[in-house]
């Protein structure tokens, strides 16, 4: 009988990533994040790990400040809608006001996976992934995906989640954490700074 991955709770974990590039009431970016942290355990949230935090450019490029990212894994949780809900409430205790797509924004808290969960479906996540970059600009989700459709292509996400999840595996690509940050250019990576 296999082991189970360290990831791999008594019950499904959310992965969540959090990102800052603006000043809050709690202070600059990473005094943002230690805030979000310290509100996600003040709404019960079980925090089994924490990434560091690194230094990113912003995404895309030019579109604002450095961010300031990290990620970390819940144990027990709401369901993923629920969880959301919670997510951007606690964003907006912040500040958080969604203007502009990519733009600045004082906190960012992303669910990107719960356990081995795709939703809708298979073939709607899948058109996701793969819509094309000029159209990633434009079209927005009507509605919950997971895992995040961008989860894999991203070093300011995989960097922080492979400190706590190297060995989740995406269930629709069926690539580990550690395998996606392998497939990462290597300037993307290069450019991704511990704090």
């Amino acid at each position: 009988m296999s082991q189970a991955p360290e990831w791999e709770d008594a019950v499904t974990p959310s992965l969540i990533a959090l990102g800052s590039n603006a000043t809050s009431a709690a202070g600059a970016p990473a005094e943002t994040l230690h805030a979000a942290l310290r509100e996600l355990k003040n709404n019960n949230f079980s925090i089994a790990a924490i990434s560091r935090f690194y230094e990113s450019p912003a995404y895309p490029a030019g579109a604002g400040p450095d961010f300031v990212n990290a990620a970390i894994r819940l144990g027990d949780a709401p369901p993923p809608q629920r969880l959301l809900e919670t997510l951007h409430r606690i964003e907006a205790q912040f500040g958080r006001v969604r203007r502009q797509r990519w733009g600045p924004r004082v906190l960012d808290l992303d669910l990107l996976a719960r356990g081995g969960t795709v939703l809708p479906d298979p073939a709607t996540l899948r058109r996701w992934i793969d819509l094309p970059p000029e159209a990633q600009r434009r079209e927005t989700p009507d509605r919950l995906l997971l895992p995040h459709p961008r989860l894999q292509d991203r070093a300011f996400v995989l960097l922080p989640l492979l400190d706590i999840a190297p060995d989740w595996r995406h269930p629709l690509l069926g690539l580990t954490v550690r395998q996606m940050v392998a497939a990462l250019p290597s300037d993307a990576k290069a450019a991704m700074k511990p704090l």
